[in-house]
């Protein structure tokens, strides 16, 4: 659900002071935990490190993150794969192919130089 037009966009103030007057090339980066605060036209060319929980994540702010969410580009959940048998039968047959074909470039002769 959106934010009601007639209280506009939600901006955290600590960032919008973090940002006035500086240049993004002069700063570094920017630790935030203000992950529900949205990016204004201000913070482009900025980097923010926003807080997922564990650590901080690094984010560029362009131009097309406007109206976006500083969180949208903080994962809090780390995919790992997608289980079950089939798969790791898949990643078995993936690492013996890989075993194979090192094998075969091991075992095959390296062209001899001549002179």
């Amino acid at each position: 659900m959106s934010r009601s037009l007639k209280k506009g966009p939600y901006i955290d103030l600590n960032l919008m002071k973090k940002v006035q007057d500086k240049k993004p090339s002069a700063t570094g980066t920017i630790k935030t935990w203000a992950r529900n605060s949205q990016i204004a036209p201000e913070f482009v060319g900025f980097t923010f490190g926003v807080h997922n929980g564990k650590q901080h994540v690094d984010v560029l702010v362009s131009e097309e993150m406007v109206g976006h969410r500083l969180g949208e580009f903080s994962p809090t959940k780390k995919f790992l794969r997608h289980g079950g048998k089939m798969q790791k039968q898949l990643e078995e047959k993936r690492k013996v192919a890989e075993i194979a074909a090192a094998k075969a470039a091991k075992a095959a002769p390296s062209p001899a130089k001549k002179k």
